[in-house]
């Protein structure tokens, strides 16, 4: 997986109280403190441990920022969020429109009116009103008075990035209207304003070397020494949609997702894709894409395109994103042939121009299943957005739509960031979190078995006899662990054992193929040594392949069922421990076996010209992580058996 830089969101609740706030600017000292509400989570993280403080920026610093509107009858909202998502109730599945949402939940006309007021009586300038948010600018003199905002100045990494200092806060006659405050804290998670990008060519190629198997266990890897006292077999070169479909039950089935639309959000988009996606379906005998059944839907402009480098440290690099972009709709087509894609390309990797192309679908319902294949670590997320995320994802559960994200790629994080920590927006309270297998399929496309997506690798010995420090260095495994900042929702409490989850959300959800040695072929336009672009095919994985790929499941179980699904993890929870789920361990072939594949790699990416590279890539071994019997924080309640898409009727 080609990691998607998303500086994402989750916070930890504080208790709305009433509390004293800094003076306005030539305030006396003596003259009686206004009323103020603290908003929760927004509070900096970074700042405390990552960061020097250098002092307060100057009064005249210019500032921009998001304030967003929170609507009418937040807690209605979030009450009948759980109704139509809890197959218990007696509204499940009764989804509101667009347009009943905003007659019963959206802000009010007074509602904007009076944080305007607010806003530009502290100083501030109104550049922009939409639905959700008002974007003002002015400077530190104006967010003290409006926020009760200290701004500081922090150096990270070579960098100076201003936050606040502490909690802000909005008057409390305004506080039932305000939601959240983005842009305070300027560090890479924000958006920079006002450039307008073009969007460069394809990225660097990379292929992969032989020898390759065309399922699993077919090439036995014997000109290399035994591991674990066997002949270890070599690397799929990708599975097909042909063989995932049967693996996972969709081909048995007879669905093919018709009449349902799924939508990607990724950042940019890829000059390529419709030639791209019309040429490896045909090559590997996906159905041709009909007129109109895939469709883009892109940002006005570009931000934020150049690489990410010390020197451009809020760069997204955007040619990076074409081949998450590829994967996701090529995976999506694959599993769901019939279905719709809508691809919804954000302005940027950033949180803001993310949360617009997301707030998209949702205002207009574009579609019933939104797959999202990105997300970052939660101690380096923004906590100010996370009131954002999840008034958008409970506003989605109302009108019947669905998100799944991707649960991250490097275990618990802890070999990658130090600490043990879930990915977000993940972790967050509305979404579906998808976890990674290492898929076994057979020569017949039968489904053999699945471990918990973990691997070591053991590069082969200088004299070719011997595996060095088996089982080698932790490299990648699927995401997963408890959050420290979202609390345990409703679905999962009889579920998740309480002694692991200590009364906090656990990720993942549910899981799919994502192993890279075991994952799935696209096909891209990429740019080779000799600087010409060409269509080419190579194996991918990570989260980023399980997410579309269990999105397309979804799309097939909303055909069976002859409506949207919604929110779906309650109804995934409620099969928890049945034939429709494969309770994925690390072990499944007994506790005495390991499991491990054979990978040969080019040392420059492209050929032999440097030689090659051999490596044993152990299943099964993910950071303290573990894929055991029951829930675990590798696979959730496991995988889709070829009984999951029966349970929910053939309607289709």
């Amino acid at each position: 997986m080609r990691r998607a830089r998303l500086l994402a969101v989750t916070a930890a609740l504080v208790c709305a109280g009433v509390t004293a706030a800094a003076l306005p600017a030539g305030a006396a000292a003596d003259s009686p403190r206004p009323e103020r509400i603290p908003l929760p989570g927004s509070a900096p993280v970074w700042t405390a441990a990552q960061a020097y403080d250098e002092g307060r920026v100057p009064a005249s610093s210019a500032v921009t920022a998001r304030v967003y509107l929170a609507g009418r009858d937040s807690a209605g909202l979030a009450a009948r969020a759980r109704q139509v998502s809890d197959p218990r109730s007696a509204l499940y599945a009764h989804y509101l429109t667009p347009q009943q949402v905003q007659q019963r939940y959206a802000p009010t006309q007074a509602q904007r009116d009076a944080v305007a007021a607010w806003l530009t009586g502290a100083g501030f300038r109104i550049v922009a009103i939409d639905s959700h948010y008002l974007t003002v600018h002015g400077n530190a003199d104006s967010a003290l008075r409006a926020f009760g905002a200290r701004l500081h100045a922090y150096r990270k990494q070579g960098h100076v990035w201003t936050a606040p200092d502490g909690l802000t806060s909005v008057p409390a006659n305004v506080a039932g209207d305000v939601l959240a405050v983005t842009g305070l804290d300027t560090s890479p998670h924000q958006v920079r304003h006002g450039r307008r990008d073009t969007l460069p060519g394809p990225a660097t190629a990379f292929v992969n070397a032989p020898p390759m198997s065309s399922y699993y266990g077919q090439d036995p890897a014997s000109s290399t020494p035994k591991a674990y006292g066997r002949t270890m077999p070599y690397v799929v070169k990708g599975y097909t949609g042909t063989q995932l479909r049967s693996a996972y039950g969709a081909t048995a089935s007879g669905l093919t997702g018709k009449g349902v639309r799924v939508a990607v959000v990724d950042a940019y988009d890829s000059p390529t894709l419709l030639s791209d996606t019309s040429r490896y379906a045909a090559a590997h005998g996906d159905a041709a894409y009909t007129t109109g059944q895939l469709v883009r839907d892109d940002a006005t402009a570009w931000t934020n395109t150049e690489p990410n480098t010390p020197k451009t440290p809020d760069g997204c690099g955007a040619s990076g994103w074409y081949g998450e972009q590829t994967l996701d709709v090529e995976a999506l087509h694959a599993m769901a042939p019939a279905a719709g894609i809508t691809y919804v390309g954000a302005a940027s990797c950033q949180d803001n121009d993310l949360v617009d192309a997301l707030n998209k679908i949702v205002d207009n319902r574009l579609a019933t299943i939104v797959s999202d294949s990105w997300g970052e670590p939660e101690n380096a997320s923004d906590p100010s957005q996370d009131p954002v995320y999840d008034q958008l994802f409970m506003t989605g559960a109302v009108e019947g739509i669905g998100f799944y994200f991707s649960s991250g790629d490097d275990g618990d994080e802890k070999a990658a960031t130090g600490t043990k920590q879930t990915d977000v927006p993940a972790s967050l309270p509305w979404v579906t979190a998808v976890g990674g297998t290492s898929l076994a399929v057979g020569s017949k496309g039968q489904y053999e078995f699945e471990t918990g997506w973990g691997t070591d690798k053991a590069l082969l010995s200088a004299n070719g006899k011997s595996w060095a420090n088996l089982p080698g260095a932790f490299l990648s495994g699927g995401g997963g662990g408890v959050s420290a900042r979202t609390a345990e929702p409703f679905w999962q409490q009889n579920v998740v054992p309480s002694a692991l989850s200590g009364g906090y959300r656990t990720v993942p959800d549910v899981a799919a193929d994502a192993d890279p040695n075991t994952g799935f072929v696209i096909g891209q336009t990429q740019t080779f040594p000799n600087g010409k672009a060409a269509y080419s095919e190579y194996r991918i994985g990570g989260t980023s392949l399980a997410a579309p790929l269990f999105a397309g499941i979804q799309a097939l179980a909303e055909q069976a069922a002859g409506q949207s699904l919604g929110f779906a993890d309650p109804a995934i929870y409620a099969r928890y421990g049945t034939s429709a789920l494969h309770d994925v361990t690390d072990t499944p072939q007994g506790s005495n076996v390991q499991l491990a594949e054979v990978r040969v790699d080019y040392r420059d990416s492209v050929d032999t010209k440097d030689g090659t590279v051999t490596s044993l890539r152990a299943l099964g071994h993910d950071s303290s992580l573990h894929a055991t019997s029951g829930y675990d924080e590798v696979t959730g309640v496991g995988s889709p058996s070829g009984q999951y898409l029966a349970s929910f009727g053939t309607k289709g």
